[in-house]
């Protein structure tokens, strides 16, 4: 009976009892949008044929939010790689006047390739980092009082045709500030090299557990305590913009401290459901500046946590179980290996030397390298089948095996990001990962001026959404 439960207990500790928690509400909030779903689908009798009809009761709400309340900021240094793309899918959506690039000193020509197509255009001439370039670019062009929504928008980032007809809805709510955009991998273009492909696919893996398994229960009405609008593709209504101090001091990233901000000044609820607001990131898939963006990452929600202290409430609450579930299960993450080892190494010697005893009981039998591997592995190959399940990508379980080795990766960035933000005051300034440019826009790099030929680069790039 002893092995269960010590795989049991091991499965808990490397998924966290607070992602099992959310998990939980998570499904309990699906099974009753299902539920509300079906009761407001009125089969009705009609007299005058004998049929049914379906009716939905939403069917009669006017939208209160159209895509020509929405403008889109774009903050961009040195991303002339994937910035054409972007922007052609932005307008797919909303015209090109509402769309805004801001360039943070950039040195590539991306200001000249956002003139080219047709948007609005701050160029800064120092890079002072994202979170000045947002704030710059909010009071240039007026946003907050030209539009009713904006819209945080990465360069690398391309939204999915239906991310405002599913995403703008949710603000048809009152009391919902900020709608979190749902994140998927961008394949095109592939990866370059086989490590490339285990790094998108265990993203992509990392993307679906963290939204499904945690992030949509957070966001239940009740709860509100969705602790990040990405800052890659999310909406803030603009009258709450004036309201959050988007350029707080001393931080590496902006979204986490926005997202904290609209919690600590109360400014309403956070928004998220994992079909709506769907865009798609490019995520580096090189080694080196993978580990670097989840370092920059994780040693922002460290800025952050500690640049706003102790506060009381749902969130914060909920905040401290996260902590202390990052630390813990970082740490579980990381005794693994040499739990491993100890374990094959005390079941060798015990056919030599008998069954070792740890306060009267045998270690061996209560801790095998089999109980070990179950209470480790098992758990995240769930996370991976559910990645596959969801994505409907059956390619992912090629990569399996060697998930869990990037998940020890992350724990040990995790742990160490945590000390480096007591003792590290960032400016904000950042450099972008290298870029997977489409064919496109690798022909016109290639050219001595980034801008001279483009032109003919993006004849298929739509300048309004009527067009």
């Amino acid at each position: 009976m002893a092995s269960p439960i010590t795989v049991i207990a091991f499965a808990c500790l490397i998924l966290g009892f607070n992602t099992l928690f959310w998990a939980t509400v998570g499904a309990g909030r699906y099974l009753g949008s299902r539920l509300t779903l079906m009761s407001r689908c009125v089969i009705e009798q009609s007299p005058e044929s004998g049929r049914h009809r379906r009716r939905s009761s939403r069917s009669g709400v006017a939208q209160q939010f159209t895509p020509d309340d929405v403008a889109v900021l774009i903050p961009a240094h040195n991303e002339a790689a994937v910035l054409e793309r972007t922007v052609c899918a932005a307008t797919r959506l909303v015209d090109a006047a509402n769309i805004h690039v801001v360039s943070d000193g950039s040195t590539d020509g991306t200001p000249n390739i956002a003139l080219q197509l047709g948007v609005q255009v701050l160029d800064l001439p120092h890079n002072s980092g994202k979170a000045r370039a947002l704030r710059a670019a909010i009071e240039h062009f007026e946003l907050a009082q030209r539009f009713r929504v904006v819209l945080l928008l990465d360069a690398d980032t391309r939204l999915s045709d239906d991310y405002l007809a599913t995403g703008l809805p949710e603000f048809d709510d009152e009391g919902v500030v900020a709608v979190a955009g749902s994140v998927r991998c961008s394949l095109d273009p592939p990866p370059r090299k086989l490590m490339g492909r285990l790094l998108l696919a265990y993203r992509a893996r990392v993307y679906v557990g963290v939204q499904l398994l945690t992030k949509y229960g957070q966001a239940g009405r009740w709860a509100d305590v969705v602790s990040i609008v990405p800052g890659f593709a999310s909406m803030y209504r603009t009258d709450v913009l004036d309201s959050i101090d988007i350029t707080a001091p001393g931080l590496v990233i902006e979204d986490f401290n926005m997202t904290f901000e609209v919690h600590v000044k109360k400014l309403g609820r956070i928004a998220f459901r994992p079909c709506a607001a769907v865009a798609y990131t490019q995520d580096p898939d090189a080694f080196g500046d993978y580990v670097r963006q989840i370092r920059r990452w994780s040693l922002g929600f460290w800025q952050t946590v500690r640049l706003h202290r102790k506060h009381f409430g749902r969130f914060w609450f909920a905040l401290t179980a996260q902590v202390a579930e990052l630390i813990c299960g970082s740490v579980t993450l990381l005794c693994m290996p040499p739990l491993m080892l100890f374990a094959v190494y005390t079941e060798a010697v015990s056919a030599t030397y008998g069954p070792p005893e740890v306060a009267g009981h045998e270690l061996v039998g209560t801790l095998t390298p089999q109980i070990v591997a179950l209470g480790f592995l098992v758990p995240d190959l769930l996370v991976t089948l559910l990645a596959v399940c969801a994505l409907r990508r059956p390619r992912l379980l090629l990569f399996a095996p060697l998930l869990p080795a990037l998940r020890l990766l992350d724990a040990y960035v995790c742990l160490r990001s945590l000390v480096a933000a007591t003792r590290t005051r960032s400016t904000g300034r950042w450099v972008s990962p290298v870029r997977r440019a489409a064919a496109s826009t690798v022909a016109m790099l290639k050219t001595d001026d980034p801008a001279s030929d483009f032109a003919s680069a993006v004849t298929t790039c739509p300048v309004s959404r009527n067009s």
